[in-house]
């Protein structure tokens, strides 16, 4: 494994975002010297936090799974998980509503998911979900430690025994046709394969390594941080304070200075100049390699992006829980429309989370608060005018729909609304407008993700979604520590 060559005492990580918090904890259990510099007044990146009169959203991802990695970072400086974090396990994990009235909760508990997958499904249904669960635990296994926390320098690294067993799988087949074998219900295709949307990808297009994301979400839990998600950042922040890391808020840095192939400090907004032995960028990578290296963006294909509405209402809801998904009528045609042909939704399928449920006081008395999320194209694919009243309109659209869907008055009942669409994820400094970075495509995964040690510049890290394993909360915490080990060396 290649790392940072020359000394690397002190290191300074610009941004605080989960991949930066987490590097920052692994090299300050390794005794570096860690400053972090960000731009914003609280940690947490994407994971960040909106307060409206008495309402409290997180503003990124609102589905956790695999807290072990956040055990671990922590573990790093010796702290203790249940230290920092109060973790609700979330049961059901979602629950998914279907365009002919029925309902499937997503169970972590096999047994009892079997069970509600023959009540609604059939028997036969329930068999299948099972044997796709031993698939899908097997598919884990394989993958986390030759392909997902591993770092890699060349596709020949991907040569391992493991390799071979990954095909014996089916795990090189496209996901649709891999879950397929397994369910022959609609509603059990639909629910263990939509996450591919979350590598950027059809399910008919993504490869089946990607049923992992399923096997996390619908098989290891779903968990709630008391705080909602931006407690996360804001536990991993501490226990860095307390354990020797600055971390300096409100400061932007505008350039990585460079000499000799190396970087020798950041710049910031004000003038200052910190010095560093080792930098990590933890900005979107294109971005950061753009404004802050002055390097040309390399082509990639992104995820589509989201519209996120943010809203508190008078109004609730019983036959709901706190993740749900609304799928519409529509598959295959949503996918081509977002992906495919830069459209929006004509039948739009949706996350809905109601974090009041879990966590009262994230909501006045009486509240409710609703995290909205309607994948969209993103900018290289679609550069609509969000800045425009499109965004509105679209907002206005969403929740018609939701009360086409069961959501009786939703729009009666909104007494505050917030509307996030490409412009503002472009405007928060993310390539073609999405947070979900670069999609999984197969050129766009494992080695052939943007690398994490900068090809010239011995001393540059990347961490976070644009490299390597990917997107989503768990892979972000691993790529923290994957940059961590570019710097000291392999860590256990």
């Amino acid at each position: 494994m290649r790392t940072v060559t020359g000394p690397t005492d002190r290191v300074v990580v610009v941004g605080a975002g989960l991949g930066g918090l987490a590097a920052a904890l692994h090299l300050a259990g390794a005794g570096r010297q860690v400053t972090i510099v960000e731009r914003e007044a609280v940690p947490g990146g994407r994971a960040g936090r909106l307060s409206l009169d008495g309402y409290e959203f997180d503003t990124g991802p609102t589905v956790l799974t695999m807290p072990d990695l956040i055990a671990e970072a922590l573990a790093a400086v010796g702290e203790e998980l249940g230290d920092w974090l109060d973790l609700v396990p979330l049961d059901p994990a979602y629950r998914a509503h279907y365009p002919d009235g029925s309902t499937l909760d997503v169970i972590t508990d096999t047994a009892r998911m079997a069970a509600e997958i023959s009540r609604v499904c059939g028997p036969r249904e329930a068999d299948g979900y099972l044997r796709f669960v031993d698939f899908a635990q097997q598919l884990w296994k394989l993958e986390r430690d030759d392909f997902i926390a591993r770092n890699f320098d060349a596709p020949t690294d991907l040569l391992t025994g493991n390799l071979l067993r990954l095909f014996a799988t089916g795990a090189f087949r496209r996901l649709q046709t891999k879950v397929d074998q397994f369910f022959r219900d609609p509603r059990t295709r639909r629910i263990f394969s939509f996450q591919a949307m979350y590598a950027g990808l059809a399910p008919h297009d993504a490869l089946a390594i990607y049923a992992v994301i399923a096997y996390l979400d619908s098989v290891a839990g779903v968990f709630y941080p008391r705080g909602g998600i931006h407690a996360l950042p804001r536990a991993l922040a501490g226990a860095a304070e307390k354990h020797g890391v600055q971390i300096r808020y409100d400061t932007t840095v505008t350039r990585v200075e460079t000499a000799g192939g190396r970087a020798v400090a950041v710049h910031t907004a004000t003038g200052e100049r910190i010095p560093a032995d080792v930098v990590v960028l933890n900005p979107d990578l294109p971005i950061a390699s753009e404004t802050l290296l002055g390097e040309p963006r390399r082509p990639m294909r992104y995820s589509p992006s989201a519209v996120v509405l943010h809203i508190g209402s008078s109004q609730g809801y019983e036959k709901i829980a706190h993740h749900n998904i609304h799928f519409g009528k529509a598959w295959r045609r949503t996918f081509a429309e977002i992906i495919d042909r830069g459209e929006l939704m004509s039948d739009p399928s949706l996350l809905v989370t109601n974090p009041s449920r879990t966590e009262p006081s994230v909501a006045p008395a009486g509240r409710h608060s609703y995290y909205v999320l309607a994948p969209v194209p993103n900018l290289d694919r679609a550069p609509l005018d969000w800045r425009g009243p499109l965004g509105r309109r679209y907002a206005d659209e969403l929740m018609t729909t939701l009360e086409q869907r069961g959501y009786r008055g939703f729009s009666a009942g909104v007494e505050v609304s917030h509307v996030v669409t490409p412009a503002d994820w472009a405007a928060a400094g993310m390539a073609a407008g999405t947070p979900f970075a670069a999609a999984h495509s197969l050129f766009q995964t494992g080695p052939f993700r943007p690398g994490n040690l900068h090809r010239s510049l011995s001393n540059v890290v990347f961490v976070g979604s644009g490299t390597q394993p990917g997107v989503g909360v768990p892979m972000v915490l691993i790529s923290g520590k994957l940059a961590a080990s570019r710097i000291v060396g392999g860590l256990t």
